[in-house]
C-alpha cells in the first residue's frame, strides 16, 4: 500500500514523534530495530534483587514501627519499595515517549502483556520494571524457550503467582509444615503462557505440572537473593506432563519448561496473538500460519517470526487496529513532542483514568487486544474528556498541522475539512485528537 511509512510508524511503532523523519524504507526501518542489544539495558535501573531488598526492608520497617507503636498500625517515614517505584516507573515512561527504537518498545509491551505480571499484587511494585528488565528485555528478539525460562525463574512471577508457597505433599516441607501444591503458576503457564488448552491437556497435567514447579522459590533475607529452588519443598519423584516423563529436581522443571515453550501448539497460540496485536482482530488464517511455519522450522526464534511479520501483506493494509488508551495517549504525547517540565502530563495517572492502569492488568491473562473490549461508551467518552482537556495545552497549535505531522495522508479529506470548520483551535485539536485516523493503528 501507499504511506508505508506513516503506517509504519503507527502499525508498529508508538506513532510519529512531532516531525521526526519519516523512514524512507519502512520495511528496513523495522527491521534494523531487531539488530543488536536493546539499549534499555545498557541505561541504569534496578535489578530484581534490589527490588527484593527495598522488599524486605520496607517489611521490616513496618514490623520495627509497630513494635515501637504498641501494635498501632503506623507508616513508617521512609518507604524504599516506592522510591525505587517511582524511579523505575518515571524512566520507563520517558522511554516509551522519546524512543528511537518505537517498534523494540511495542515488542517489549506485547512479551509484557502476554507474560503478565500485575500492580494489583502490591508485592511486585518493587520487581516489576526489573522484570521487564531481565525476563522480557532480553529476549524479544531471542529464542521464546529463553524468555519462558528467564520469566519462571524471576522472582516478580513467582511472587505474583504465590509460588513461593507451593509446597510438594511429600516434600520435607510439605510434609513438616502440613502444606501443599499452589497450581497458580502451572496453570497459568500452560493456559496463557504456552500450550493453551486447545493442546488438550487435562487437570491432572497441570497438578503434576505444579508439582514438577515446587521448590521454584525466591530468598529475601540471605544471599543469594532473589531466584532460589528449595529442593527440600520439591514433590519427589518423576512426573507425567502429556504423556511426557520429567526427573525430579530443578532440572525436571528446566526439561517441562522446554518441552512446553516449544510445543507446536504453543507456537500456534504465539502466532495467533502477534498476528491479532499487530494486523487485525480478526486475525487472517494465512498470516497465522505463515508465523507458525517460521516458529516451528526455527524452534521459537522471535526475530525471525518478527521480521516475518513485518513481510506479511496483510500487515500493511489499511488501518484498523484500535489503540488501547496507553497506545492513545502515548501516541498523543508523541505527537506532541513538548518539552519535559514540572507540570508535565502524569501517564500513570491519565491511563487509571482511561480504564488502563500502567502495568495494572486486573488477571494474568492481560489487557485485551481487540475493539470490543475498549470501545464501550463510558470508555470512548473518558478519552474524548481527556483530549479536550490536554487540547487546552496545545491551544496555539495548528490541529490541520498537526494531523498532517502526525497522521501524513492517513488523514481524511473529511476530518481535514471538520477540523478547518471548528469553532475554536481547541474544538479543532480535540476534533483531530479524537477522530478515527487518530484512534486507529
Amino acid at each position: 500500500m501507499a504511506h508505508e511509512d506513516y503506517h509504519a510508524l503507527i502499525r508498529f511503532g508508538l506513532g510519529r514523534k512531532g516531525n521526526e523523519a519519516l523512514p524512507t524504507d519502512p520495511q528496513a526501518w523495522l527491521a534494523r530495530q531487531l539488530d543488536g542489544p536493546d539499549p534499555v539495558l545498557a541505561m541504569p535501573g534496578a535489578s530484581g534483587v534490589d527490588g527484593l531488598i527495598a522488599l524486605q526492608a520496607q517489611r521490616d520497617m513496618v514490623k520495627t514501627v509497630r513494635a515501637e507503636s504498641d501494635g498501632k498500625v503506623k507508616r513508617p517515614e521512609e518507604n524504599p519499595v516506592r522510591d525505587l517505584f517511582r524511579a523505575e516507573q518515571a524512566a520507563y515512561v520517558q522511554n516509551l515517549l522519546h524512543t528511537e527504537l518505537p517498534f523494540r518498545e511495542r515488542l517489549v509491551s506485547f512479551w509484557f502483556n502476554h507474560f503478565t505480571v500485575s500492580l494489583k499484587r502490591g508485592e511486585c511494585y518493587p520487581t516489576i520494571y526489573p522484570y521487564i528488565r531481565e525476563a522480557i528485555r532480553p529476549h524479544v528478539t531471542g529464542h521464546f524457550t529463553d524468555m519462558v525460562l528467564a520469566v519462571m525463574r524471576h522472582p516478580s512471577m513467582i511472587m505474583y503467582l504465590d509460588n513461593q508457597q507451593s509446597f510438594g505433599p511429600d516434600s520435607f516441607l510439605g510434609k513438616r509444615q502440613r502444606k501443599g501444591i499452589n497450581e497458580n503458576l502451572a496453570r497459568e503457564c500452560m493456559e496463557l503462557h504456552t500450550i493453551t488448552p486447545a493442546s488438550g491437556y487435562t487437570q491432572a497435567d497441570v497438578t503434576s505440572f505444579a508439582n514438577i514447579l515446587t521448590g521454584w522459590s525466591i530468598e529475601l533475607k540471605e544471599n543469594p537473593i532473589g531466584f532460589r529452588y528449595r529442593k527440600f519443598a520439591h514433590q519427589p519423584g518423576e512426573h507425567v506432563v502429556m504423556g511426557q516423563t520429567f526427573p525430579e529436581g530443578e532440572e525436571g522443571g528446566i526439561q517441562a519448561l522446554t518441552w512446553l515453550s516449544q510445543h507446536r501448539s504453543t507456537y500456534h497460540n504465539l502466532a495467533t496473538k502477534l498476528v491479532r496485536h499487530f494486523v487485525a482482530d480478526q486475525p487472517p488464517p494465512a498470516a497465522i500460519s505463515r508465523i507458525e511455519r517460521v516458529l516451528i522450522d526455527t524452534r521459537g526464534d522471535l526475530k525471525a517470526a518478527t521480521l516475518e511479520l513485518i513481510r506479511l501483506p496483510e500487515a500493511w493494509t489499511p488501518l484498523a487496529k484500535l489503540r488501547t488508551p496507553q497506545d492513545y495517549v502515548i501516541a498523543v504525547l508523541r505527537a506532541a513532542d513538548l518539552p519535559q517540565t514540572d507540570k508535565s502530563p502524569d501517564v500513570p495517572g491519565i491511563l487509571a483514568g482511561l480504564g488502563q492502569p500502567l502495568l495494572a492488568a486486573p488477571l494474568p491473562n492481560g489487557w485485551a487486544d481487540t475493539a470490543s473490549d475498549w470501545t464501550g461508551s463510558e470508555a470512548m467518552l473518558r478519552r474524548v474528556d481527556w483530549a479536550y482537556g490536554y487540547s487546552g495545552r496545545l491551544a496555539n497549535a495548528d490541529a490541520a498541522a498537526f494531523g498532517i505531522a502526525s497522521l501524513g495522508p492517513l488523514l481524511s479529506n473529511a476530518t481535514l475539512d471538520q477540523i478547518r470548520l471548528a469553532g475554536s483551535r481547541r474544538d479543532a485539536m480535540t476534533m483531530l485528537l479524537t477522530s478515527p485516523e487518530f484512534q486507529r493503528r
